[in-house]
């Protein structure tokens, strides 16, 4: 499939909202209960942008069909040249090669950025589309939280994979 992508904007809003909630209230990719409304989503949006983080948007078939961005992956200043990826697919639009499309994305625009790792925190061991897209985009294992989170009446894993951006540890700034 192809999708246009570009960087997102506050009239994506509503879309971002729902693509999110729908992953908060039936899915582990969020360990999330309850889902934000579209000015908690905005200001989040809001946030990694003013921060120079990438927040990007993928359009299929006529409309939104999901969203990536980066953010910290830790406040600490050693962690600067690390980000975690973030990446929400439509419900009717999984298993389209939109999540591979944007991490793809996302790789690059963290590269030009200056980044040198990425980690994927992925919400469950069992969200095989979500590892095999990682893997895809040459990810790699890096550990599994076990127990970490509850819901739905269950305990989840938490996999960690990482992959390298641009000269990776191979420099020093």
């Amino acid at each position: 499939m192809s999708a246009a992508i570009r960087t997102a904007k506050p009239s994506d809003i509503p879309a971002i909202t729902r693509i999110y909630a729908h992953a908060v209230e039936h899915g582990t990719a969020s360990f999330e209960l309850t889902a934000p409304d579209e000015a908690e989503m905005a200001r989040r949006m809001q946030s990694l942008l003013d921060d120079k983080f990438p927040y990007i948007v993928a359009e299929a078939d006529g409309r939104l069909a999901g969203y990536a961005y980066a953010s910290y992956f830790r406040p600490r200043p050693a962690y600067r040249f690390t980000v975690e990826n973030s990446v929400y697919v439509a419900p009717d639009m999984h298993r389209r090669g939109i999540g591979k499309i944007l991490l793809d994305r996302l790789i690059v625009e963290c590269t030009t950025r200056g980044f040198r790792q990425m980690i994927a925190v992925i919400g469950d061991s069992d969200q095989a589309a979500s590892i095999g897209v990682h893997r895809a985009c040459g990810f790699v294992d890096a550990g599994n939280l076990r127990n970490v989170g509850f819901k739905f009446g269950r305990w989840l894993d938490t996999p960690l994979m990482q992959r390298e951006l641009g000269d990776g540890a191979r420099t020093t700034s």
